[in-house]
């Protein structure tokens, strides 16, 4: 028999289809309360293991005040409610929910959503030791440092890599997400088979559901031959879906359907087609205000959500600085063949001194051009960007108007991206915008391509 289960939901319908539907799966229901105070005292009576929680319920505490209490009660629970507004979102997200499923909704839906809770709960209280002894004491190819923040963040790759649920994997450009997505990757079960990566922001948006999920021919002008998809290119492998934050609403509808049904159907044609594979998605966005301002789906987002990894920055890490510098050093070294085998201690200091906004990528841009341009074994100084006490203001004490603190922002980032604006590690997706809107920029700002 499966897990006792409590509904606390205030309309009688939507309660009774949740009872029918989780007796029909096998779980037990010790009841149904509309109010706090009802749930409280069938809470005291039933002991179940899991409650199902409406956000607005009858009498004057809500959903979320009912929370905070499953919380000193170590009672896991899941919200289902149609309320998505910010203030809600934030109040929610506070009380740390094992899952929140937005009504209406399908029983396939909510069965799934309880094994994603229930996988959260087990790994948060250490059921996963076996999966990590496999992988405890394997080195992560390609993964450089010893700092307290990357320590969790290994633990975590570790922890996740053996299963097969959705990976999150959060933080800012150039701080590794895809080195990391690669990692849980390698260290899974599907490690022989391919992993596909997805750029979502370069996907144009006439073409996204044909790279996704392949066409027919003859399904549209243009489409003269078959075309295999990402998700079939992935089919028993991994797909790694990059800054998933910039798909259209129209798209994550379709992915979301994918993630549920775990098939396909290409454009143009009438088959469905059964696929195998792990999804990894990762952005340098907050997705939960995406979802308050109605730009991404809330039950994307929790389905995506299940385990998240949050990298750190270069600056929340910089004890990792000297390691990191000196990978890259032999990795450039010894593609350029150029015997550049040391840094000095004061191109040390230096590194050490800056914040790096770029963060690892930027670290590795410098270390690749400084030992392009070393004339000795040794690196003795940085050309790092330098960054006023007050950027707001000129030397001259005058105050900057906002199209030159604007031109000089894209300058900066242009200078840290190598005069990349388009792609991976372009100055677009530092600025967090589109490459059109950036160019369209450079050109107001009159600074050309090749600026430097």
């Amino acid at each position: 028999m499966k897990e006792k289960i409590l509904i606390v939901e205030d309309e009688f319908i939507v309660a009774n289809d949740l009872k029918i539907m989780l007796l029909k799966a096998g779980y037990q229901v010790t009841g149904i309360a509309s109010s706090v105070v009802q749930a409280r005292k069938l809470i005291g009576e039933k002991r179940p293991d899991w409650v199902l929680l409406d956000i607005m319920l009858k009498g004057d505490l809500t959903g979320i005040d009912l929370a905070w209490e499953l919380r000193e009660m170590q009672l896991p629970f899941l919200y289902i409610s149609a309320n998505t507004n910010q203030t809600t979102l934030e109040a929610v997200k506070a009380t740390h929910p094992y899952g929140f499923m937005v009504k209406p909704f399908r029983e396939r839906d909510l069965m799934v959503m309880l094994d994603i809770a229930k996988y959260r709960f087990d790994q948060e209280n250490g059921t996963f030791t076996a999966l990590q002894t496999e992988t405890e004491n394997q080195e992560i190819d390609g993964i450089i440092g010893t700092s307290p923040l990357l320590k969790e963040v290994i633990e975590k790759i570790k922890i996740v890599a053996p299963a097969e649920t959705s990976v999150l994997i959060l933080g800012e450009s150039g701080t590794g997400k895809e080195r990391v997505a690669h990692s849980i990757h390698d260290l899974s079960a599907h490690k022989s088979n391919p992993i596909v990566v997805v750029n979502c922001a370069a996907l144009p948006h006439s073409l996204i559901e044909s790279e996704l999920f392949g066409h027919e021919k003859g399904s549209f002008t243009g489409a003269n031959t078959l075309r295999i998809g990402k998700f079939e290119q992935a089919h028993n492998g991994t797909i790694f879906l990059d800054e998933i934050g910039e798909l259209p609403l129209d798209s994550q509808v379709k992915l979301l359907r994918v993630l549920q049904e775990k098939e396909i159907q290409r454009l143009g044609g009438n088959k469905t087609i059964k696929i195998n594979v792990r999804i990894v998605a990762a952005t340098n966005r907050s997705l939960e205000k995406e979802v308050a301002e109605g730009r991404f789906r809330l039950d994307l987002y929790y389905r995506l959500n299940v385990f998240p990894i949050q990298l750190p920055t270069l600056k929340e890490r910089k004890e990792d600085i000297e390691a990191l510098a000196h990978y890259f050093l032999k990795k450039y070294a010894s593609n350029s063949r150029k015997n550049v085998t040391g840094i000095s201690p004061s191109a040390l200091e230096q590194l050490m001194q800056y914040d790096w906004p770029g963060n690892i990528r930027e670290l590795e841009h410098l270390i690749e051009r400084n030992v392009l341009l070393a004339k000795t074994n040794e690196i003795e100084k940085f050309d790092l960007p330098s960054h006023p006490s007050n950027p707001l203001q000129e030397q001259s004490g005058k105050m900057k108007s906002m199209e030159e603190m604007e031109k000089e922002h894209i300058l900066n980032a242009l200078l840290i991206c190598d005069g990349k604006v388009s792609g991976p590690g372009g100055a677009a997706e530092l600025l967090k915008m589109q490459p059109q809107t950036l160019y369209a920029k450079m050109k107001k700002l009159d600074i050309k391509q090749g600026y430097n």
